[in-house]
């Protein structure tokens, strides 16, 4: 892809726990590049979404096949040549690995990063979404920063929507023209 003469990648990942804005910034990003969003918790069994709506976390065996279908979607869009951007809460170094495995190629994350207080106020305001407050917790704690990690930029949540699509768009467009998007 290509955007003012910066290639990007073909696949880009927002990233972070739940209330960070993964959905609505993925969202504006993709129509920022004209791509397809794809909310990654459409993906996830209905077993896991029944479990999290009890208040009771993921584990990695639970994530695992979620992310193996996001992996899938990633692969099926780089195969076809299409590009993709797609939310997933990616809270792990080797849950990124697994990704960027299964991309084959080009590979980005926005990592969305705020405060315990301000993530858990964005959690406790929505409504209808099937993930408690309750879990900020466990899924804080289950995060790995993916601090220093290849094709990775990082946007702080404490501005406006707009601002975070603008910064994760500039960042991104920074990164693609060091060539900083291949998978590992």
């Amino acid at each position: 892809m290509n955007l003012e003469g910066k290639v990007l990648p073909l696949a880009i990942v927002v990233m972070g726990v739940s209330g960070c804005g993964k959905s609505s910034v993925g969202g504006r990003i993709a129509a920022q590049y004209r791509l397809p969003f794809l909310e990654g918790d459409q993906l996830h069994p209905a077993r896991n979404v029944e479990k999290m709506a009890q208040g009771i976390p993921l584990s990695d065996e639970d994530r695992l096949p979620w992310l193996d279908r996001i992996g899938e979607e990633i692969r099926a869009a780089q195969d076809a040549s299409q590009g993709l951007v797609i939310s997933c809460s990616a809270l792990k170094r080797n849950y990124r690995d697994r990704l960027r495995q299964a991309a084959g190629g080009r590979l980005a994350f926005v990592f969305l990063e705020g405060t315990r207080e301000l993530l858990l106020s964005r959690m406790q305001a929505r409504q209808g979404h099937f993930m408690p407050a309750s879990l900020l917790d466990s899924q804080l704690q289950t995060l790995e920063p993916p601090t220093g990690e290849p094709g990775v930029v990082t946007v702080a949540i404490d501005m406006a929507l707009n601002d975070m699509v603008a910064l994760a768009c500039e960042r991104l467009s920074g990164a693609a023209s060091k060539g900083g998007f291949h998978a590992g």
